[in-house]
């Protein structure tokens, strides 16, 4: 079971530097193809968009045995951004970036499924941390060795990368996870049937506003963290690590609390204390010491919230598992989206490069709540 779980976490690995590495090369990248930094922060929303595309295309591979699907995404994965590293122009690396968007979801909502059927009883959360790590840990390490050898080398190399580990995903996956027989097959419509239940809705919410009320904060992190908080620019290598640290930790602790607690009480409690950690985050946004801890804190929930979560979906959404799960990571872009689109809001309104963390706080009421009413309408269930 452990080496299934590693070749799925290599794979969330690779799609965590897609996704994230992006926000540290966008220079490089701006200028290797000779378009404005705007220009090339459409290349960020290329890839969100990507995400959007490719989950809902699960309904039509249904069909699909679980290892053939997940080698099928793995060679995607490699394949779009092998065509990243080699675009010669802006348009095609436009192209490769909606391509490499495209499993993304897929992966996720897939992996989920083998997670739990590989998982020992009583231990599904765990392992779908397992899977989710990948990405974590690809924040601690790999979007900094991404950068850094953009930096040093091409930013082609950091495209490269990614592809490498798509294909150290693909044999691992080929190698490691055994055939597993398709999700039962309940249809086209059969597959959405599931969400005449509010038990998703309230996980889907519970993933939106819970992890918005941290984006809100951290989508602004660097111009915070080096202008308000007085942090200087080289500083934020570091920052960012620990901030990855704790993804890595909160991912990991939460998967082994939901198991003992129930996923939605764990998840419910951690969106609960974002009311208590948004506002810290404004009033002590100018001291360094405590803006690092509670920085280290609010990653972690932001993974912690989102990970165990991953896992309840598929117990929910019978006839649609796959459908289901790649919900969750439709659900968790937008929320990025439209989260970093509220901060930025209320910075240009003249509230201060801090007053993020404020509007974080209503999402995590809401997302509390959610979860809350999850937990009490559905316990029983397994929630």
């Amino acid at each position: 079971m452990k080496r299934g779980l590693i070749a799925l976490a290599i794979g969330t690995f690779a799609l965590g530097i897609a996704e994230f590495g992006m926000m540290g090369i966008l220079g490089d990248v701006a200028r290797g193809i000779d378009v404005n930094v705007v220009e090339a922060g459409h290349l960020i929303s290329a890839y969100s968009l990507g995400v959007a595309i490719g989950a809902p295309m699960l309904i039509f591979l249904h069909k699909m045995p679980l290892r053939r699907l997940l080698l099928m995404l793995a060679v995607l994965i490699s394949a779009g951004n092998a065509m990243a590293a080699l675009s010669s122009s802006y348009g095609m690396l436009l192209c490769a970036r909606l391509i490499s968007g495209l499993p993304h979801g897929a992966f996720f909502g897939a992996g989920a499924i083998v997670c739990a059927r590989l998982a020992k009883p009583g231990h599904g959360a765990q392992a779908v941390s397992v899977m989710v790590g990948g990405m974590t840990v690809a924040n601690v390490a790999g979007v900094p060795a991404a950068t850094l050898v953009s930096n040093l080398l091409n930013w082609r190399m950091a495209f490269g990368i990614v592809a490498v580990f798509g294909i150290l995903a693909l044999i691992g996956i080929r190698a490691w996870i055994p055939r597993l027989a398709p999700v039962p097959d309940t249809g086209i419509k059969g597959q959405f049937k599931f969400l005449r239940s509010a038990a998703p809705w309230l996980i889907y919410a519970g993933v939106f506003f819970g992890q918005a009320s941290v984006y809100c904060w951290f989508s602004y992190v660097e111009p915070i963290m080096t202008k308000v908080t007085g942090f200087t620019t080289s500083d934020m290598t570091w920052i960012m690590m620990l901030a990855g640290i704790g993804m890595v930790t909160g991912n990991a602790i939460s998967g082994k609390l939901a198991d003992r607690y129930g996923v939605a009480r764990v998840c419910a409690t951690l969106a609960a204390l974002m009311m208590v950690v948004m506002p810290l985050l404004y009033f002590c946004a100018d001291m360094k010491f405590v803006s690092l801890v509670l920085m280290f804190i609010a990653t972690g929930a932001l993974f912690g919230i989102g990970g165990p979560l991953q896992y309840l979906i598929v117990r929910f959404a019978k006839g649609g598992e796959m459908l289901g799960g790649a919900g969750i990571q439709i659900a968790f872009n937008v929320s990025n989206a439209v989260s970093a689109a509220l901060g930025g809001l209320a910075i240009h309104h003249g509230f201060g490069l801090a007053s993020p963390a404020l509007v974080g706080v209503p999402f995590a009421l809401v997302g509390a709540v959610a979860l809350f009413i999850l937990r009490r309408r559905y316990a029983s269930q397994g929630a």
